[in-house]
């Protein structure tokens, strides 16, 4: 019997699926389009924990809850740390949350991915409200920026065909390698561009003069800050030209534009100021606000809902946790071993703890060093409902199918709540209580109710409507002579799920062999991986995919400057054979 459901994977997509007699088709209708990512395609055949285990011997399920019980009721509660990851899965997964956070547990504050760049948009705009892929669909002309669809919103591809479409990426990604114009800017550049492509607009008499006058009337004092970089040495430190400069503003001026923008380019401790340049050069254009305009980032997926869950509690990092400061560490839906960064740490911090539970899917490093580990029901066997990074929509996800092994993440809160005398409602309460928060339309399509179609028509969300512009900035570029580091998604992994890579990618110039093992080092620490060569790279750059095991040995565990975000791609790097 054909059932359906939607994609639990941390992606910007949120597809919706048809599961039929055990396999998984894209939905017809919508954006889904009838086809599914790689990850989903063969979702059922990467190897799942069915068993759970006691310091390495298989227990049962009922024996692995009750040890559970019997480790948090010997701990003391300021000595317990509940680590889930934050990603966007579903909303019913929060459900543990309430059950730490009622018993005075410790949770986690901050985000290892997309905090620096939302810090910014909410600086200039006021919130965080995204431009949705069918708005996308609207455009003419669509800049990629720091944005592989190939890999991360392979959904948008059919939407894109037949626009204009511009690439800013320090990788010749497959959509640079058809696009009308590519831009193979040096990494961390973006901001400095931006602001270059500001400025060259407002000389150019290229400015939505009577949008800026309503909505962001301090445009004459940013036109000033931009005057202040000085173009031949800036152009050369970024290595764009000044015929690149002209030909974007070529493409764009009087268009329906989309700037699509990746989380890379914001993983540097100055990633708010990034994406506040890239709102501006938005706003000079008079994108906000209008039909198959406007600026596409990492949505805020949770953004029209309230949680029912209890979750005031005290919280700590999640950058640079210091876990040696508690005794029981509750692991969910997350990785610290490979996610966080400056990984040496990570582990040296977390050899003291008493007791590691791991609470997931599938096996990685730290399931790898827990005492307890419980297995997850996956998607298909539990009920739930998700949002999405990309579009408005509500996507139901009710069990399909059954199966013995594991527990969700509702039935194992339910029985600690019980166990320590901690009030909870039935599932169906708070499945109804998400469901409330969207209305059906026309389309057939549950949509967040409260959610504009078209953000920012009336104006930003700052306190008199107008967008903020940067008041200073600093260049944010250095002349370090080692290389740069890029760590953007794998076509074959998810953070660190599924097909994991174990190479690094450098440019065929350097004189490496494919498949020479060599060390990459910085001042975090050091990892080998074999080679491969690729034209694709600027020579300057080092590639290596996120997930790949070791690659946080080289990243530093400081916070990016706003947003309680990692910064990933702020250390150079050195090779050595």
């Amino acid at each position: 019997m054909k059932k359906t459901t939607a994609c639990p994977l941390d992606c910007y997509d949120a597809c919706e699926i048809v599961y039929d007699d055990g396999v998984l088709k894209g939905l017809k209708s919508g954006h889904t389009n009838g086809f599914l990512c790689p990850h989903l395609n063969h979702y059922e055949k990467h190897q799942i924990i069915t068993k759970p285990r006691y310091n390495g011997i298989e227990i049962s399920l009922e024996e692995a809850i009750v040890k559970l019980k019997e480790i948090i009721f010997l701990t003391q509660k300021s000595e317990i740390l509940h680590y889930r990851g934050s990603g966007n899965f579903a909303l019913m997964q929060e459900v543990t949350d309430h059950f730490f956070a009622s018993f005075g547990a410790t949770l986690i504050d901050g985000t290892l991915c997309d905090g620096a760049g939302e810090a910014g948009i909410i600086q200039g705009r006021g919130s965080n409200k995204n431009m949705s892929i069918q708005e996308i669909a609207k455009s003419e002309v669509v800049i990629f920026w720091g944005r592989n669809p190939h890999t991360t919103s392979t959904h948008l591809l059919p939407l894109i065909k037949d626009k204009t479409i511009i690439v800013i990426d320090p990788l010749k990604t497959k959509i640079a390698k058809i696009a009308d114009l590519y831009i193979q800017i040096k990494p961390r550049g973006d901001k400095l561009l931006a602001m270059l492509l500001s400025r060259f607009l407002h000389i150019e008499n290229g400015c939505d003069i009577e949008y800026l006058d309503e909505y962001a009337s301090d445009y004459e004092e940013y036109y000033e800050l931009t005057q202040s970089i000085r173009i031949k040495a800036t152009l050369e430190q970024i290595d764009v030209t000044l015929g690149e400069v002209g030909a974007v503003l070529d493409l764009v001026r009087g268009k329906r534009v989309a700037i699509v923008c990746g989380v890379g380019i914001q993983k540097y401790s100055d990633g708010a100021d990034i994406m506040r340049a890239i709102d501006a050069f938005a706003v000079m254009l008079g994108l906000f606000g209008k039909e198959g305009c406007g600026v596409a980032y990492l949505g805020e997926s949770k953004a029209g809902i309230t949680s029912p869950f209890f979750r005031d509690a005290k919280r700590v990092s999640k950058v640079d946790t210091e876990f040696s400061d508690y005794k029981t560490l509750f692991v969910q839906g997350a990785n610290p071993l490979s996610q966080m960064p400056d990984t040496l740490r990570v582990r040296k911090s977390m050899s003291g703890l008493q007791n590691v539970i791991y609470f997931g899917l599938h096996e990685n490093e730290t399931s790898e060093i827990a005492n307890l580990v419980i297995p997850a029901k996956s998607f298909l066997y539990k009920n739930d409902l998700r949002t999405s990074y990309s579009h408005n929509a509500m996507m139901l996800m009710p069990k399909v199918d059954e199966r013995k092994s594991g527990i969700s993440e509702y039935d194992l809160s339910a029985y600690l709540c019980r166990e320590f005398n901690i009030e909870i409602e039935k599932e169906e309460f708070y499945i109804d209580h998400f469901k409330n928060f969207a209305i059906k339309k026309m389309d057939g399509v549950f949509y967040v109710e409260s959610r504009e179609e078209i953000p920012y028509q009336d104006g930003f969300d700052t306190k008199n409507g107008k967008f903020l512009f940067l008041e200073e900035f600093e260049i944010g570029m250095d002349t370090n002579e080692k290389f740069h580091l890029i760590t953007p998604k794998s076509q074959t992994s998810l953070n660190s799920q599924f097909n994991r890579e174990n190479c690094v990618y450098l440019h065929n110039s350097l004189g490496f062999s494919e498949g020479e093992v060599v060390t990459i080092s910085s001042i975090n620490g050091s990892v080998e991986l074999r080679v491969k060569n690729s034209s694709d790279l600027r020579p300057d750059t080092i590639m290596i995919y996120s997930g790949t095991k070791g690659v946080n040995n080289l990243t530093t565990s400081k916070h990016s400057e706003d947003g309680k975000s990692a910064i990933f791609q702020e250390n150079r790097v050195e090779i050595k054979r």
